[in-house]
């Protein structure tokens, strides 16, 4: 599993094209503030085991650093060439905003299996982005 960590004043998505037959259609984009987004990426050898443990020890360790309480999760396959099957990726996801939720944190996704345009505003500060490989 790869994460690009990017904390983020304002961070906002609008689906432009679906690319995967087995997800809800999704219309309309939302915007947040003050949140902490990860961009992730499941891969095939994350099929064996997913790094749970390891990924919410980086998410606590960063909470510390950037002091976000909201938390995006935001499926972005361009972070290794391995991929993992689309259907664990999502399960994956869904599995991680659980643990996330019940630490305490807010939690919500991107709609998963669609192209985004995404509106990013992030501040230049040292652990505003953080790149970890899990």
């Amino acid at each position: 599993m790869k994460l690009l960590m990017i904390y983020a004043s304002h961070f906002g998505y609008t689906p432009t094209i679906k690319t995967l037959n087995f997800v809800p259609e999704v219309i309309g984009g939302k915007t947040y503030k003050d949140v902490q987004v990860a961009f992730i990426q499941v891969e095939k050898e994350d099929e064996e085991r997913v790094p749970i443990k390891k990924f919410m020890n980086f998410i606590k360790w960063l909470k510390r650093k950037n002091d976000f309480q909201t938390l995006i999760l935001h499926s972005f396959g361009h972070l290794s060439e391995s991929k993992a099957d689309p259907e664990f990726t999502l399960n994956t996801l869904n599995a991680l905003q659980d643990k996330l939720v019940n630490s305490g944190f807010e939690v919500y996704q991107t709609p998963f299996g669609y192209f985004l345009d995404l509106d990013i505003k992030a501040p230049g500060y040292s652990l505003a982005r953080v790149f970890k490989s899990l």
